[in-house]
């Protein structure tokens, strides 16, 4: 009897494990995996659902199918005028080919690593390639803006821009490529040895670029030095303003002059013209009057502004001594 349970314990034993184990397994939506047999890659699945497996024998080794980020760390990089700025950027990625991910790099701490190994190097490649500007900017706009007066010092109307001297080197170079086509020439290039390990690289972004504390002060100088020359530039439109207005008012005052002159000179002119027909009229009436009222009014005018006089002996102050002078 008991031979007889031996065997039977043996089967028993060998299906408990066998269902302990499971024969079969399930992958969720946003899975996939491939079977290993004694580490040797025999499968690779991609659908969701239930799948059968040989217990003991076969590995299932998952991994996810959406879409993943990498994050990279920020690092100081040269550019091509050898300034250092500190450059941070992220991807996104997933794994299209799991039979090439296990065969290469097999885990996804290892797939971290390998982007990041491949990123780094080719946004350090990159960076040091172009100039600074390239890497900062993203378009001309800046020079646009420098260009126009009104944009750059947000002039009014009430200022005349051509009293207004700009220079017409702003101090920007022009930007051939820019960030952006910067970000695609890292995508691309980063993209050439992503196949061989069963990666789709997505897209890279630059999400921080920083200057480092030497360069941060030589921008916040260059900063400081313009926001000067646009102050003097407001200076000298004020004083050019000033001296316009002014010239103005004494162009105006001399003009107001000038014709007050002319007005006071034509009325002068008549009023001498009618003394001249009154003082006739007067002498033609009676001439002895008309000579004893104006040596009256000469003595009344001259004879106050003499300090002394010596004689009066002479025909002028003949009224002085005879109402007839005579």
């Amino acid at each position: 009897m008991k031979k007889l349970l031996t065997p039977f314990i043996i089967v028993l034993v060998v299906i408990i494990g066998i269902a302990v184990a499971g024969p079969f397994f399930v992958i969720d939506e946003g899975e996939q995996a491939v079977i290993v047999q004694f580490g040797q890659l025999t499968r690779v699945i991609t659908d969701a659902g239930l799948h059968f497996k040989v217990p003991f024998i076969d590995e299932v080794v998952r991994y996810p199918k959406r879409i993943m980020s990498w994050d990279g760390e920020q690092k100081s990089m040269p550019t091509r005028e050898k300034q250092y700025i500190w450059v941070d950027v992220i991807a996104r990625w997933k794994i299209s080919d799991p039979k090439k991910f296990y065969e290469s790099i097999q885990t996804l701490n290892g797939a971290y690593s390998k982007l990041g190994e491949i990123i780094d190097s080719e946004v350090r490649t990159v960076v040091a390639e172009n100039y600074l500007r390239e890497s900062v900017r993203n378009s001309n706009i800046i020079m646009e803006r420098e260009n126009t007066v009104e944009n750059r010092l947000g002039i009014g109307d009430d200022i005349d821009p051509s009293l207004i001297t700009l220079e017409s080197d702003s101090g920007y170079e022009p930007v051939a490529r820019g960030r952006r086509q910067l970000a695609e020439e890292i995508l691309a290039r980063s993209r050439r040895m992503m196949p061989e390990y069963g990666i789709e690289l997505i897209d890279v972004v630059t999400r921080q670029i920083r200057y480092t504390d030497d360069l941060t002060q030589s921008v916040y100088s260059r900063m400081i030095k313009e926001r000067n020359q646009i102050a003097e530039t407001f200076r000298s439109a004020g004083e050019g303003r000033k001296a316009n207005w002014l010239g103005r008012m004494d162009n105006e005052r001399r003009s107001i002059l000038s014709a007050a002159y002319e007005t006071a000179e034509t009325i002068r002119g008549e009023a001498d013209a009618k003394a001249s027909t009154i003082y006739a009229e007067a002498y033609g009436k009676d001439r002895a009057f008309f000579d004893f009222w104006r040596a009256v009014e000469s003595y009344r005018t001259i004879l106050p502004k003499f300090d002394k006089t010596l004689s009066t002996d002479m025909e002028y102050f003949r009224y002085l001594y005879s109402p007839t002078g005579r």
